[in-house]
């Protein structure tokens, strides 16, 4: 069965729309404000797509949301992912329960593009990627495999003032990555004040326990500037929506007096939910007048995040016949297997000077070590990460008289991720073998100048024209360092050729044994892959802008820019708005993109594992130089180009009403991704020595470009203020459709299963419909959240998870104008996804319910997570 959508964007816009409407007339009490946090600093002006400082969201010529500090403040997610999420509708990102590295830096996407086809920046300038390229294969990455974007998840909610989300392709005005948009943070500016909250909350299942504290403060710098600063604390508990493993169950039914050796006892042995998470984040802005037209300012961002995740449970035993439904129908038994790491490990070695028995050989007898030893009842290998961020910029600004504006500024960023695991093992090791090991360190650094201009040009039009131009420089460093050796090595017991004694000192060869190397769950960094990799690039840009009339607007921009690494590439933007009438607009825009590969995807080595019938299976992922990539037909990467096409309206029937209805088409090309997997032969690693790092059995993949896409949908804003009962409420609806199709690719690089991802992953169709109220002291903020179906063939072939609606509701109620005491819910009606259905790929075990590994539910979550409902309680108090 296969999703297939059938829905115009018009029947869904339309139904939406009544909706909307049947709303108007109701008294509902949903929304989306906090009343703690000052207003003043939220106004709608626009700062992306234009060098205009006189448009707002609703005169500018491309979409553009605007959202409040209140808004994002009075989400309870700790995770500015998980806020953009719950707000923006062509926002997605998974859950990512067990998913290597992915799962300490989610990939988001927005408009269906790629993680790295959004361009994040800070107050304007550009924020730096993080050190994670997205490797891990599946229904978590289908939207960005090979993706090295930004992790927003380190700006605090707090320090925003606004937040401007560019829905249109930008790179002709920004550079690099904005093909599919633009997402800026405007910081808090205040030179005074004091604002604290906390907040604690907890899934309606009883775990996911979750504490935030938050602060800002302003400060004045001698009545000509200020300093403003905000800070967040936050530590997350883990959850579980899975069942124990079949086999886990079986063996503590055989074995009752190692049943509490498992893994997570008495809980599953595995856990599929939410990684334990804590950390802080902090965010300093500044700004010091020098005179009445110039000024001095400074951004630091730091942050701090420690994650640690449950891995894949390794079973010392094997169960058999095992009732299984595999959505045949017919009745069908299962067996998992025992996992290759607890195989007899030969100790005796070949006695020397033995012909029949040469050195290097091992005696096949009773003188054998087992894992069991250190792990009876199996292990689950724990998986941590540490991530850092540093970013700072500082500049300068001003005008002249003639009119003349500048902003010189510079910007350095670090990002790391520091990865390690315990309660594991390197089984080719044997007895001498590591429980715990360490990775080493991604680190991702980028340095930035850039400088801005814009001259208003008088010619008669009715404004002047904006003239804008600008350079800029940067140069971006990835660096991976060594791991422990025992996490990526092989070790003595990798390969053992065996022989049997059949009479005093006569040997027979009697097969062979293996064990995998490296560490049991990833694989650590090697010395030789231990390197900086750089790239410098500079850009020129020019614009201009202007009302022609006063009813048509338009916008032309042009940049050039040049990669030491493929070449240089012009990339141009033309967009108009016309108002046809005081309440109706019409805007339009043309323009092209590029991505540039960032040095992260041209440097990756890295090492990831998977099991197929209970055993490990390594998978390397290697860069295009690498020996490894080009025995397997690995070529030079090029920049992703795109082409963008946008159309839609403005209508502003009566003051306090207005809607926004805006079509797009994005096209694609030469997308960057990690190719399909090339199994690894004994044939292979004769020829290519370089791929014992793999091993037999093991597979292989590597960046390239590989696939064209052609994405296209609609979005929708509808906003309407109005009084219930004599006080004010406040309406909005947002829709987005989204389809995306891949129209050309090479086989080698993209398979049928990730084709249809892409095209399926996401809900085609996502709206919000959320409502404020406010009287006597309270507030009632409210929202309904509707999912279409979607599907993963990656992840669950054959299944379409259903159509799905949430709510959230908090209510507030503030003292003396200070003190705000919030209590509401997540998810109010514990909504989960479907459950994962039987089949043939995924049979569900009838002794727990659940898949051979566990999952009762899809591993990414889906649209909105498996956690289900979740309570909260906020306390604010500004002065």
């Amino acid at each position: 069965m296969r999703t297939n959508d059938k829905s115009t964007p018009l029947k869904l816009l339309l139904s939406s729309g009544a909706a909307f409407g049947a709303l108007l007339m109701t008294q509902p009490a949903w929304a989306q404000s906090e009343p703690g946090v000052e207003e003043t600093e939220f106004e709608e002006i626009v700062v992306l797509g234009t060098r205009r400082t006189d448009r707002s969201a609703t005169d500018s010529a491309s979409p553009i949301d605007i959202i409040s500090a209140q808004e994002l403040v009075g989400q309870p997610a700790a995770d500015m992912l998980d806020v953009i999420k719950n707000i923006v509708p062509s926002f997605y990102v998974p859950q990512n329960t067990i998913s290597d590295a992915s799962t300490f830096v989610r990939a988001p996407s927005l408009r269906g593009l790629g993680a790295d086809q959004i361009l994040v920046m800070i107050n304007g300038k550009r924020y730096n990627r993080s050190a994670l390229v997205q490797v891990v294969g599946g229904g978590d990455t289908a939207l960005s495999l090979g993706a090295q974007s930004a992790d927003i998840s380190m700006i605090p909610a707090i320090a925003i003032a606004n937040l401007q989300i560019l829905r249109d392709g930008a790179t002709a005005q920004y550079g690099s990555d904005a093909i599919g948009g633009v997402i800026n943070y405007g910081i808090r500016s205040s030179d005074s004040g004091l604002e604290v909250l906390t907040q604690y909350g907890q899934n309606y299942a009883g775990d996911g326990e979750s504490y935030q504290v938050a602060a800002n403060a302003g400060f004045s710098l001698w009545g000509n500037g200020f300093v403003n600063l905000s800070g967040e604390y936050f530590k997350g508990e883990q959850t579980s929506r899975g069942a124990t493993r079949p086999v886990a169950a079986v063996f503590a039914a055989s074995n009752p007096s190692l049943a509490s050796q498992l893994p997570n006892f008495p809980g599953p042995v595995q856990i599929w939910g939410s990684s334990p998470t804590d950390g802080y984040k902090l965010f300093l802005n500044s700004g010091y007048d020098l005179t009445a037209n110039s000024s001095l300012y400074l951004t630091v961002n730091v942050g701090h995040r420690e994650a640690d995740q449950s891995f894949n449970y390794r079973s010392p035993i094997s169960a058999t016949g095992l009732v299984i439904d595999n959505g045949t129908g017919t009745p069908a038994t299962g067996s998992p297997g025992r996992n290759g790491a607890f195989n007899p490990i030969f100790l005796t070695p070949c006695p020397t000077g033995n012909a029949t028995c040469p050195t290097g050989g091992f005696v096949r007898n009773t003188n054998t070590f087992s894992f069991a030893s250190i792990y009876p009842a199996g292990f689950t290998p724990r998986f941590q990460g540490v991530a850092d961020q540093a970013y700072g910029t500082f500049g300068t600004k001003g005008e002249a008289d003639s009119g003349l504006t500048y902003d010189l500024s510079a910007t350095l960023a670090e990002n790391s991720l520091e990865l390690a695991m315990t309660q594991s093992l390197n089984a080719s090791f044997g007895p001498q073998s590591q429980t715990s090991f360490e990775f080493g360190q991604l680190i991702q650094r980028e340095a930035n100048l850039n400088l801005d201009l814009t001259y208003p040009l008088e010619v008669g039009f009715a404004s002047p024209i904006t003239l804008s131009g600008g350079v800029e420089h940067r140069r971006e460093e990835y660096e991976q360092t060594a791991g422990d050796l025992q996490s990526y090595a092989a070790g003595p017991y990798a390969v053992q050729s065996l022989y049997r004694l059949v009479s005093p000192g006569v040997y027979v060869a009697d097969g062979s044994a293996s064990q995998s190397p490296g560490a049991s769950g990833y694989g650590g960094t090697r010395p030789e892959s231990a390197k900086v990799t750089s790239q410098t690039s500079y850009g020129v840009y020019v614009g201009a802008e202007a009302d022609v009339t006063e009813a048509l607007s338009v916008g032309v921009m042009g940049r050039y820019e040049d990669y030491s690494t493929f070449g240089d590439t012009f990339v141009g933007k033309v967009n108009a708005l016309y108002e046809v009438s005081d309440m109706f607009s019409v805007r339009g825009t043309v323009g092209s993109g590029f991505h540039a590969p960032s040095p992260g995807q041209g440097a990756t080595e890295i090492l990831t594992t998977a099991f197929a019938a209970g055993n490990q299976v390594q998978t390397g992922t290697y860069p295009v130089s690498s020996p490894i990539s080009q025995f397997f037909g690995a070529k030079t990467l090029t920049p992703e180009e795109s082409v963008n096409f946008g159309a839609g309206f403005i209508l502003k029937p009566i003051p306090a009403l207005t809607l926004t209805v805006d079509a797009y088409l994005i096209e694609v090309t030469d997308r960057i991704s990690i190719t399909s997997t090339f199994n690894v032969t004994a044939a292979n690693i004769v020829a290519q020595p370089a791929l014992a790092a793999v091993g037999v059995g093991g597979a292989v993949n590597y960046f390239t470009n590989g696939f064209d896409t052609e994405t296209k949908g609609i979005d929708a804003v509808a906003s309407y203020r109005t009084e219930l009962l004599e006080n004010p409420l406040s309406l909005t609806l947002a829709y987005s459709y989204n389809k995306s199709e891949v129209t050309d690719f090479d086989p080698v690089v993209i398979g049928a299963d990730r084709i249809f991802d892409i095209e399926n992953i996401t809900p085609k169709h996502r709206a919000i419909v959320s409502a404020n109220w406010q009287v006597a002291g309270f507030t009632v903020n409210g929202r309904a959240n509707y999912y279409s179906s979607w599907a993963s063939e990656q992840d669950y072939p054959g299944q379409v998870f259903g159509d799905k609606v949430t709510a959230d509701l908090d209510v507030s109620y503030t003292i003396a104008d200070a003190y705000t005491i919030t209590v509401g819910a997540s998810n109010l009606f514990d909504e989960y996804p479907d459950k994962i259905a039987g089949t043939t790929a995924n049979p569900i075990y009838a002794l727990t319910g659940s898949t051979a590994d566990g999952q009762i539910y899809p591993r990414s979550g889906g649209p909105f997570g498996m956690n289900g409902g979740f309570w909260f309680a906020r306390l604010s108090v500004k002065y």
